[in-house]
């Protein structure tokens, strides 16, 4: 691997011949970077693919017994067999079914949400619920802003509620859905209209008229329809019905029947023809009987000869407001809220900027008394967070930076390396953008690491060049041999760091998904610096005085002389733009490197001092190394001993580290959930969140409580609790917020709550990585009562635990009920069916909306429904009459018993079983040790000899994801040794600078200890990179070596000569990537939780395994490379042959880039 190939010479060569040719091509690139970088979309976090679906079916009014039955099972049993189903889960609760899909990683979604689609649109469900809807699970379907229009004067009475709403509806909305990259605008809160048709059902029954009738009057004249065109003369018209009710007073007026005449006589012997026709089996008697029947029936109504019955005169019609599913307070002001969802593919940051332009221009027009508040935007935490991403960046920039020149104590020199900084992370925004990547948290904090990494290659390269310089060679053949020298261990270096990338593609869970973006950053910014150390910096080393030694200029081009008077203007022309060209470019260039001296002229005196500072002890521990390495090479048993014993204390102290998931984003806002006992009204859960806002409304670092009382704005696919017994109280801090912020204010909350103890309250940061429960016990059984007894053991048992809290079983309380049981016999007895009385109890309890009434360009819905005195009571529902149109009227307690019971709050089923579930949050525990408690607690008191437990959750994802990792990281090493093999040409070689990954291990491990940070995604993350970087010093270190022995030195002379060569470069590099991973590793900012602990465990492996390579390194060498010495001093003979031959060849090729005076290169 010493010699460099043919074609790395010539790229050489080639840069440091063709200065300005090199200088266009990376000028272009970080003006394309540039324009690039303002191309690039800004999300949070990279577009995750989490293989999740959800089948949302919304059955209002039904109980979740009913849910279960005639919604939930038959979805199951649809969507069940669709390709690459891992896990089917499902929550049945009043009004709603939601039906969860857990697929393999990798599953392509869009097929899979094609093929449940086409397993729903055949499926049957009861026409009153409505069609199912897919929804997929992401955290860009979150609400990119909340807003909140509220009275000025804090009025929340029914006509201020009622004007917001309307507005928000009939204006706000439409002005914002139109905004470039808003999918959509949902509405809640406020009071929203409604055309109440109230039915006085005693007196339905003295007119015989079933509900049904009124309904469809109600359908049959409200409608305009066009009935075509009409010619006459030279004039067309357009015919149409105009018919639809103008005011709610035309719709009181409507004819519903008229009492008397000759129709009921008329419709009798309709049904005493239709009798015989069937008896005697004539089908021509039955058509017509029926055809009789029908006609009369549809006559009824508009009879002449009776009195006129008109809608009023059965029914009280008024103009009221829909039951209210959501009371939204801000700051304990009712309030109506406007969530903005943006498009899938949409920029955050710009959508929310276009929108907050528009309500720019909406306050000018607002009226006078209404309020409008941006509650909560997450486009902000998008630019703090990425801010603070830039900002640890350029920080430890600069401390790379001022590493170089603490080492090479030489301003041009340091500008040469500093400039492969700016140029290889702006060349890599051009490349993200032909990828499709965003910038993201994940993606600049890739870059941000890659700034202590894309420094290295230039570091050795210019060092390589500097000792070329030292040994008489001229500029510019030091700039060609010293790359030369160093360019394969570079390449080698450069591409096991890239190498550890690939297994992430093989990741399956969040962390494949949430790290993919950061490590295709990481390797691209990499590669760019691998070009920049291979082209620009011997370019710009070649640049510092005239070279005595080197390659003579090229002849000239001739120069094209205008051969008549017209081509004359057009040669001066060309000739004055070129000469104007050149001069910018090299003006620019001058300007520059005149800026960069005198900055170091200002600042080179005090960064000298530092440097002599600096240096000192560098030097003394220089030769103290190199006093200590030969009684290290003379003693190996011992050396690896104490390498061993500190690899084997790392792995006994691991368990000890405790393990998460994926450390949760701390935002500047956090979320209580209540859940009052099953039934309790909305009023009674808008009393509480309200009172909770009042007493917490001048809490120190809060800005704003957000009380949402019911089901809210909901659009995402997450099966969380909602109904009226449901309140969320977001929390949203001031300036920024802080961890510490949060805790104290969610302790001061805990408080408050306890004086409630029939609510549960559930403390959480708002969903990015999962959504599932960090602990989430799932309980399976025989039947119904071991499992809900073991689901109250197991809460009990976390709840008298202090390191779980907001727990949670799916089985503790029951909802309250009103059951209707059907006596066959006795409905069969009236003639009646059990479907015609269950259809009639909807429709006078929940009522039916029979048509939408225009209003202002508005659609308001009609509900017909009995009296509120007929309904709103146990006894009013026994004495409902079940057989409207009938002569003598029948009771629902005729044919029914109806009684007050509990039910069921939730039904959960797992794999198409029942289940119970009991969740908790973590409270000073990690979630590897809570997973351990929770088992060691069952085994201590069963839960029951036929009760399963399966520990599902965050702790089951990280189950999954630590497997996956842990393949990717064995992966990594397989990938570096293959690289360093082929670079080598050996497989002894790799295989002792592998030794550096258990020394790596024991750097992390110890870091981790000392910070207290738990074994996460992101550590593992950590981990798989530092295989690529600590591999970097000792294939740095054995080149070298290598080439010394090839070169004719003994192998203990060469081990030691090596090591003092390359001490200087390594130390360099790695002291670069520390500093650059410093900023990182300290961050407090937000998006730092997933920073941080990756920084960290790069910054402990890279210094322990660095400190320890330098010397076990060697040692490893010697023991393993038992080859003679004469073998290595052959095949340094036979390479530098080949090389002559090949250099040879080009020059008889009459090859450019070896002109005649170059000088051959020395052996």
């Amino acid at each position: 691997m010493s010699q460099p190939s043919a074609e790395m010479s010539g790229l050489v060569e080639f840069s440091t011949r063709r200065r300005v040719t090199v200088a266009m091509f990376w000028i272009t690139m970080f003006l394309f970077g540039c324009i690039a970088l303002g191309d690039l979309k800004v999300n949070l976090l990279p577009d995750l693919s989490y293989p999740t679906l959800t089948v949302r079916t919304e059955y209002t009014g039904a109980a979740p017994a009913e849910i279960e039955t005639l919604i939930t099972e038959p979805v199951e049993e649809a969507v069940g067999v669709v390709k690459g189903l891992r896990k089917l889960k499902s929550v049945s609760r009043t009004g709603q079914s939601d039906v969860v899909l857990e697929f393999a990683w990798g599953t392509d979604m869009d097929q899979a949400s094609l093929e449940v689609r086409d397993k729903l649109e055949v499926l049957q469900l009861p026409l009153e619920a409505e069609a199912p809807v897919l929804l997929r699970f992401n955290p860009s379907t979150e609400p990119i802003l909340r807003l909140a229009l509220t009275s000025k004067d804090g009025r929340d009475d029914v006509r201020t509620l009622t004007a917001l709403r309307r507005y928000a509806d009939d204006d706000l909305k439409k002005k914002l859905e139109p905004v470039d990259g808003v999918a959509a605008v949902k509405v809640g809160g406020g009071l929203e209209d409604e055309v109440q048709v109230d039915i006085d059902q005693q007196k339905l029954a003295q007119l015989n008229l079933p509900i049904d009738t009124v309904i469809q009057r109600l359908q049959q004249e409200n409608v305009n329809v066009s009935g075509g065109r009409l010619e006459q003369g030279a004039q067309r018209y357009l015919v149409r019905t105009v018919n639809q009710f103008a005011t709610v007073e035309e719709m009181r007026e409507m004819l519903v029947t008229v009492q008397g005449g000759g129709d009921n006589a008329t419709a009798a012997a309709a049904q005493q023809m239709l009798a015989i026709a069937a008896a005697t089996g004539s089908a021509e008697a039955i058509a017509a009987a029926s055809s009789l029947q029908s006609t009369t029936s549809n006559s009824s109504a508009v009879a002449a000869g009776g009195k006129p019955v008109r809608l009023k005169d059965i029914a009280e019609v008024r103009q009221g407001f829909k039951e209210r599913e959501a009371i939204i307070r801000l700051a304990g002001k009712e309030a109506v809220e406007l969530a903005i969802y943006k498009e899938g593919d949409a920029n955050t940051v710009a959508t929310a900027d276009a929108v907050q332009a528009r309500l720019e221009q909406i306050r000018e027009q607002i009226p006078a008394d209404v309020e409008l508040t941006t509650v909560d935007d997450q486009s902000q935490f998008i630019r703090h967070a990425i801010s603070d991403v830039k900002m640890d960046a350029v920080i430890g920039g600069v401390l790379a930076i001022l590493i170089i020149f603490l080492f090479l104590r030489d301003g041009w020199s340091t500008f040469v390396i500093s400039l492969s900084l700016p140029v290889s992370i702006v060349a890599t925004f051009f490349f993200m953008g032909q990828l499709g990547l965003s910038l993201n948290v994940m993606s600049l904090g890739g870059l941000a690491l890659a700034t202590g990494l894309v420094v290295d290659d230039s570091i050795v390269v210019l060092e390589s060049i500097a000792k070329a310089r030292e040994r008489g060679l001229g500029i510019v053949e030091a700039a060609i041999v010293g790359t030369r020298e160093v360019s394969m261990a570079v390449v080698a270096s450069t591409l096991t760091t890239i190498a550890v990338f690939l297994p992430l593609v093989f990741v399956e869970g969040i962390a494949g998904q949430l790290f993919r973006d950061q490590a295709m950053t990481v390797a691209l910014a990499i590669g760019i610096s691998l070009v920049v150390s291979m082209t620009l910096i011997p370019m710009l080393s070649a640049l510092k005085g005239r070279p005595p030694l080197g390659f003579p200029e090229e002849p000239a081009h001739p120069r094209w002389q205008p051969r008549s008077k017209l081509q004359k203007p057009l040669a001066a022309t060309g000739h004055g733009l070129g000469a104007a060209i050149r001069g910018l470019v090299f003006a620019a260039a001058w300007g520059l490197v005149r800026l960069w001296r005198l900055l170091a002229a200002i600042v080179g005196p005090v960064m000298r001092k530092a440097s002599d500072l600096a240096m000192a002890p560098y030097a003394r521990a220089e030769r103290g190394y190199l006093r200590l390495l030969p009684g290290a090479l003379q003693r190996p048993a011992l050396v690896l001993g104490v390498a061993a014993a500190a690899f084997a204390g790392t792995l006994l102290i691991v368990p000890m580290l405790g393990a998460d998931l994926i450390p949760q984003l701390a935002q500047d806002r956090f979320e209580m959930t209540v859940k009052l006992p099953p039934g309790t009204p909305l009023r009674e859960t808008d009393a509480l969140v309200r009172a909770v806002q009042s007493r917490h409304a001048q809490d120190p670092g809060i800005r704003a409580l957000y009380g949402v009382s019911g089901s809210g704005t909901r659009l995402d696919a997450n099966p969380t609790e909602s109904g009226e017994n449901i309140g969320k109280l977001d929390v949203i801090m001031a300036d920024g917020g802080s961890k510490q912020v949060e805790a104290e204010e969610t302790e001061r909350l805990r408080a408050t709550m306890a004086a409630y103890p029939e609510a549960q309250v559930d403390f959480s940061r708002p969903e990015l990585f999962s959504f599932s429960t960090p602990l989430e016990i799932e309980l399976r059984g025989q039947d119904l009562a071991s499992i809900e007894r073991a689901g109250q053991q197991m809460a009990a048992m976390l709840r008298a635990s202090p390191h779980y809290a907001d727990v949670k079983s799916t089985v503790e309380q029951g909802f309250p009920e009103i059951q209707i049981r059907f006596d066959q016999d006795r409905a069969g007895a009236l003639g009646l069916t059990t479907r015609q009385i269950a259809d009639v109890v909807v429709k006078k309890v929940r009522g039916e909306v029979a048509t939408r009434y225009s209003f202002r360009d508005r659609k308001i819905d009609v509900l017909v429904r009995a009296r509120e005195d007929d309904r709103n009571s146990v006894e009013g529902i026994r004495n409902l009459i079940v057989n409207p149109g009938s002569a003598r009227p029948v009771r629902l307690s005729a044919v029914a018993d109806v009684v007050a019971t509990t039910g069921p709050s939730e039904i959960h089923r797992a794999d198409q079983v029942r289940v119970a579930i009991v969740s908790a949050n973590l409270r000073g525990i990690d979630l590897g040790t809570a997973v351990q408690e929770v088992q060691d607690m069952v085994a201590k008191q069963p839960l029951g000899a036929d009760v399963r437990m399966h520990i599902g959750g965050q702790g089951e994802e990280l189950a999954g994801s630590v497997k996956s990792l842990l393949f990717a990281f064995g992966l990594a090493v397989f990938l570096v040794y293959l690289v360093m093999a082929s670079q080598f040409e050996s497989l002894l070689h790799p295989f002792v600078i592998l030794f550096t990954i258990p020394l790596a291990l024991v750097g992390a491990v110890l870091a981790l200890v000392l910070t207290g940070s738990p074994i996460s995604v992101v550590v593992f993350i950590g981990l798989i990179l530092l295989v690529g970087l600590v591999t970097k010093n000792a294939i740095i270190l054995i080149d070298k070596v290598n080439q010394l022995r090839e070169a004719g030195v003994a192998k203990r002379e060469a081990l030691i000569e090596g090591a003092r060569s390359r001490l200087r470069p390594i130390v360099m590099t790695t002291a670069c990537t520390l500093f650059g991973f410093l900023p990182l590793a300290l961050a407090v900012g937000e998006g730092a939780e997933v920073r941080s602990p990756m920084a960290i465990t790069v910054i402990g492996g890279l210094l322990i395994s660095t400190l320890l390579t330098l010397v076990v390194i060697p040692v490893v060498y010697d023991l393993l490379d038992r080859r003679a010495d004469e073998y290595y001093r052959e095949r340094g003979r036979r390479a530098r042959r080949e090389h002559a031959a090949v250099e040879a060849l080009i020059e008889g090729e009459q090859q450019p880039l070896a002109g005649p005076g170059a000088r051959p290169e020395q052996a």
